[in-house]
């Protein structure tokens, strides 16, 4: 009994003896596979297919004897590797060397803008002036009926000597606008909504505050807590808003040098109020570029960049 021979010829895959091989015994491609853009087939025939087990199952286009022979392999071509010439990226520009701090601090270019000029004419015309506070320490002073609570999102009103033992609910730390975000700064709780922000009850309790000590109103730590302000920042320029409503631009003060801001603002018609802030900036500031503007409901400070860099952040410590 012969043994049975593998044949080698490409879709055939059967076994065969010898004895039994002829001319017609074996059905199969001569030629090689051919993938092509989805498409599946056999150089040596014109049937395609896309679909892989069909192309599997096509039927050889010849017929000839079984062969015990692998066929060659298809010569690859050969790649040459190409030497790849380096290129070296340069950045667009060399980062400035950061100045120092403590170079003298410089007055900004300032305008009062349209919404404030006819306030501050009204205002200069007036026999009674800027309001100052007459309540002294505020510790002896009556309270009236009707007078609200000045601890932050506490709305009470005194009612009478009852209220002096109600518990007040508070936040004793500062607004924060930032971002579309709206919180304070003691605690989590954030809204993108102003009016819930206003509703947010207070995260402290202790007694009420009818009246502000001067000594407190008089305090940087007061000054710098009188007003929200938000910053925000285009290609070239850093702009921060203080909401200060009304300020009085010959009792201000917006100072820089190349990496550092401090603003005094006085403001405010009836009661003068107070607001101060200095910091470090995050980026470096083209002074002389840089300038002020006062309107009705803010002092805006535009800041002009020196470096073409987005900031973070607009204090370095933050």
């Amino acid at each position: 009994m012969s043994e049975e021979i593998q044949c080698y010829n490409r879709s055939c895959g059967k076994k065969y003896k010898e004895s039994e091989n002829n001319e017609k015994a074996c059905c199969f491609h001569p030629g090689v596979p051919v993938f092509h853009d989805a498409y599946k087939g056999w150089s040596c025939c014109s049937k395609k297919t896309t679909d892989f087990t069909e192309f599997l199952n096509m039927k050889g286009c010849k017929i000839d004897f079984h062969s015990n022979v692998k066929p060659p392999e298809p010569e690859k071509n050969e790649v040459k590797e190409e030497k790849k010439e380096e290129i070296t990226i340069k950045p667009m520009y060399e980062p400035k060397p950061r100045p120092s701090p403590d170079i003298p601090l410089v007055s900004l270019k300032s305008t009062i803008g349209n919404s404030l000029k006819p306030v501050l004419e009204k205002l200069a015309n007036s026999t009674n002036g800027i309001g100052t506070n007459e309540n002294g320490d505020g510790l002896n002073e009556t309270v009236s009926i009707g007078t609200t609570c000045k601890r932050n999102a506490c709305k009470a009103e005194y009612s009478g000597p009852q209220s002096n033992d109600e518990s007040c609910c508070y936040h004793d730390g500062t607004p924060v606008f930032h971002e579309g975000m709206k919180f304070w700064s003691c605690c989590q709780r954030r809204t993108t909504d102003f009016n819930a922000f206003l509703d947010q009850a207070g995260c402290q309790t202790g007694k009420h505050l009818w009246f502000k000590p001067k000594s407190d109103i008089n305090s940087k730590e007061e000054r710098s807590k009188s007003c929200r302000y938000d910053w925000h920042q285009t290609g070239n320029n850093v702009v921060l808003s203080i909401y200060s409503k009304t300020p009085i631009p010959d009792q201000c003060l917006i100072k820089v040098n190349p990496v550092k801001l401090h603003a005094f603002v006085t403001f405010g018609l009836d009661e003068r109020k107070e607001f101060e802030l200095e910091v470090p900036l995050f980026g470096i500031i083209e002074v002389e570029n840089s300038s002020v503007t006062y309107l009705n409901s803010k002092v805006e400070i535009s800041l002009k960049k020196a470096e073409p860099i987005a900031w973070k952040y607009f204090a370095l410590s933050e």
